[in-house]
C-alpha cells in the first residue's frame, strides 16, 4: 500500500470537493478560490465525515504509482483554497534590487537592462525590504502550489546565486556552498 495514498485528507467545513465523472477531474472550492486537477481513472475519491480518501481498485503498477501523487495533489488543493501557498526569495548583492511595476516586478540584477517579470493570473508578488541586513525579499503567494513554485523558480532563474560570493536570488533558507577561489590555492 502507498503510505501517503492511504492517509485521509481533512476537509474543513468551508471547502467542497466534487468530481467531474466525464473527465475524472477533482474540483475543490474554498474561501480563496477554486482549483481543478485531473486524476487517473484508476482511482476513486470517497468522501465521508469531513474526510476524503483516494482508493485504488487493484495493485497494478500504474494504479500504485498514481495513488500517492493524486492524494498529495488533492491535499495541496485543499490547503491552497483555505490558507494559500507562499515562497520567499531573498535578493543578495550590492546594487541588486527589485521594484514593483503594476502587478509585476522590475529587477535590477547587474545586467545592462532591467528584467521585467509579470505575475500570471492568481499570483500576487510583494517586496519586503530588510534595512538592517540591506537585503530585499520577494514574496510569491497564490492558491495553486505548482504555479507559485514555477513563478518563484522563474524569478530565481534571472540571477542564480553564484558560487564565489553567493550573490544573486535564492530561496529563503537555501544554503549556497561557496567555493574558495584562486586565492586559496596561492597560499600553499
Amino acid at each position: 500500500m502507498s503510505r501517503i495514498g492511504i492517509k485521509p485528507i481533512e476537509v474543513p467545513g468551508n471547502v467542497t470537493i466534487t468530481v467531474e465523472e466525464a473527465t475524472n477531474t477533482v474540483i475543490v472550492k474554498g474561501p480563496k478560490g477554486e482549483l481543478r486537477q485531473p486524476i487517473s481513472r484508476l482511482l476513486t475519491l470517497k468522501q465521508e465525515d469531513g474526510k476524503v480518501n483516494l482508493e485504488r481498485p487493484n495493485n497494478l503498477r500504474e494504479a500504485r504509482s498514481q495513488h500517492g501523487l493524486a492524494r498529495t495533489l488533492v491535499a495541496n488543493m485543499v490547503e491552497g483554497v483555505t490558507k494559500g501557498h507562499t515562497k520567499q526569495l531573498d535578493i543578495i548583492g550590492v546594487g541588486y534590487r527589485a521594484t514593483m511595476e503594476g502587478r509585476g516586478l522590475n529587477l535590477a540584477m547587474g545586467y545592462s537592462h532591467p528584467v521585467k517579470v509579470d505575475a500570471p493570473e492568481g499570483i500576487t508578488l510583494e517586496i519586503k525590504a530588510d534595512d538592517k541586513a540591506r537585503t530585499q525579499s520577494i514574496i510569491v503567494t497564490g492558491i495553486d502550489k505548482a504555479l507559485v513554485g514555477q513563478v518563484a523558480a522563474d524569478i530565481r532563474k534571472v540571477r542564480k546565486p553564484e558560487p564565489y560570493k553567493g550573490k544573486g536570488i535564492r530561496y529563503q533558507g537555501e544554503v549556497v556552498k561557496l567555493k574558495a577561489g584562486k586565492r586559496a590555492s596561492a597560499k600553499k
